[in-house]
């Protein structure tokens, strides 16, 4: 695995495509253009026979061009950083800040490839991809990109609700929450168990006040940060899924996607292990002003408190 930096400085992992895999897909790109080579030179070599020898030529230099370089050109600009070696292999051509790669971007690894595989044979995009860190060749140094694998990415399953948050998330105004601020929570909440204590502290306390600048209204008081994340990451997916179970009433099974469940179907809230989502309102509504709100929980040392 691999981070890479967005243009909007979010850190995101990628898998970075290993060296075997890539040389697989070469192969297989090399052996259909050299197929291809072999049949066009076929093909203009029977021609020459009634065709002018200056035209033959031509046509062989503008065949040859094509394939070597235009065949990758062409293929990694309309497929978004796919040749059907790298389709094969499950593999994608994609910039350093993670968008998809460019037709300059295509140019330059292709016109970089002529050189590294056809007229030094490999020699230096091996010793480039051995001393880089992220298995670059020349082309993607030169180019900006780096090649990743698409099959089998790490899920991370969605976090559930907390029960005793449930009917306080319930009333939460999620409207200025960035995709990019929740998915900074997500990642901190994937890594909280690999943390240290005084690590996992911090980051929960600092992602956490971020989140809640934004998040209306506070939390209890002696809510951890990990639960109070979990419960506003919950909370917005579900809302996410009601959205979209209007606009799609149905699946294809005729049933609704019970909640509290991922594509993983397990929990993943850092937290108990006993913690399981209670069932929630089709619709979420905000209580009447005589509504009495739940008990808060014992503020306890550490607990996370956000800035008033």
């Amino acid at each position: 695995m691999s981070e890479v930096v967005t243009g909007e400085a979010v850190v995101l992992e990628v898998r970075v495509a290993q060296l075997p895999s890539r040389a697989v897909a070469l192969l297989i790109d090399l052996i259909l253009q050299w197929g291809v080579l072999i049949g066009v030179y076929m093909l203009v070599t029977r021609a020459s026979l009634v065709a002018d020898d200056a035209l033959s030529t031509g046509l062989l230099i503008l065949f040859t061009v094509l394939v070597i370089v235009g065949y990758p050109v062409i293929f990694e600009t309309v497929s978004r950083g796919r040749t059907l070696g790298k389709l094969a292999l499950g593999l994608r051509v994609v910039g350093d800040d993670g968008g998809p790669e460019r037709f300059r971007q295509a140019l330059f690894r292709g016109l970089a490839g002529f050189a590294e595989f056809w007229l030094l044979f490999g020699a230096p995009a091996l010793i480039t991809s051995l001393v880089n860190q992220q298995g670059k060749r020349l082309g993607d140094v030169f180019a900006g990109t780096i090649v990743i694998g698409e099959r089998g990415p790490r899920q991370i399953p969605p976090p559930q609700m907390p029960p005793q948050l449930a009917s306080w998330a319930a009333t939460l105004e999620l409207s200025q929450l960035r995709d990019e601020l929740a998915n900074t929570a997500r990642q901190y909440l994937s890594r909280w168990h690999q943390l240290s204590p005084q690590l996992r502290d911090e980051m929960g306390v600092r992602v956490a006040g971020q989140v809640s600048a934004v998040v209306a209204p506070p939390p209890p008081p002696g809510v951890p940060p990990h639960a109070y994340l979990a419960a506003v990451l919950a909370e917005r997916r579900r809302r996410e899924e009601i959205r979209l179970a209007r606009a799609r009433p149905f699946t294809p099974y005729g049933q609704a996607v019970p909640y509290g469940f991922g594509s993983a179907g397990a929990a993943a809230t850092p937290g108990p292990a006993s913690w399981s989502p209670p069932p929630r309102p089709a619709e979420p509504s905000r209580p009447p002003a005589s509504h009495t709100p739940p008990t808060a929980p014992q503020t306890t040392p550490g607990g996370f408190v956000p800035p008033i």
